[in-house]
């Protein structure tokens, strides 16, 4: 199965409309909702945040598009195109349209949603999913050194990191690094 490596943006102009691309990988349904809210929030005054997304969350397969007041069919369902002819899936991408005054017609905006689509993925770069889930790791001061050293040579992402009595990270990662940090002694790990 194939997805993005990273979450990107692009960004470009056609007849006056600006149209930004975002892409990222996801590993569940509610990523790609929480993302799309993000994005949304971002750009509350672009004329259209459009979206489509792909992804198989606990065996279940979800595939969803949304034009966001385009005419029907006109912008989600190209980007959701371009995801299927490009073979990927666990991965959110969103176009936001600023409208320039210049009414691109039907075609117009099917061929510019897809191009947003197919230029985030091509600049995500496409890879092999690797999946990824969230632990939280509890463990005290002196490991610090060797924890963070297994996350940052395997690609674990820091959530949130906590300094109290011990010290607490939130990290996205995959089974690999999950595996090495159990062979670290005094760790508390708990998969969210």
């Amino acid at each position: 199965m194939k997805s993005v490596e990273r979450e990107c943006s692009i960004e470009f102009e056609e007849r006056k409309s600006k149209f930004i691309g975002y892409v990222k990988p996801i590993g569940s349904k509610q990523e790609a909702e929480d993302f799309i809210a993000e994005i949304r929030e971002k750009h509350r005054d672009a004329t259209h945040n459009c979206t489509a997304y792909k992804v198989v969350d606990n065996g279940q397969e979800y595939f969803k598009t949304d034009d966001d007041g385009e005419p029907s069919g006109t912008a989600g369902k190209s980007m959701g195109d371009i995801i299927t002819y490009m073979d990927v899936t666990n991965l959110v991408v969103i176009a936001t349209r600023y409208f320039g005054g210049i009414k691109l017609g039907a075609g117009g905006l099917v061929r510019n949603y897809a191009k947003t689509a197919k230029l985030a993925i091509q600049e995500a770069g496409i890879a092999e999913y690797i999946e990824k889930k969230t632990y939280m790791i509890d463990f005290p001061y002196e490991k610090i050194s060797d924890v963070e050293t297994i996350i940052d040579s395997l690609n674990g992402e820091y959530l949130d990191k906590g300094f109290n009595e011990r010290v607490t990270y939130k990290i996205r990662t995959n089974i690999e690094t999950f595996e090495a940090l159990k062979e670290v002694k005094g760790l508390l790990i708990i998969e969210l």
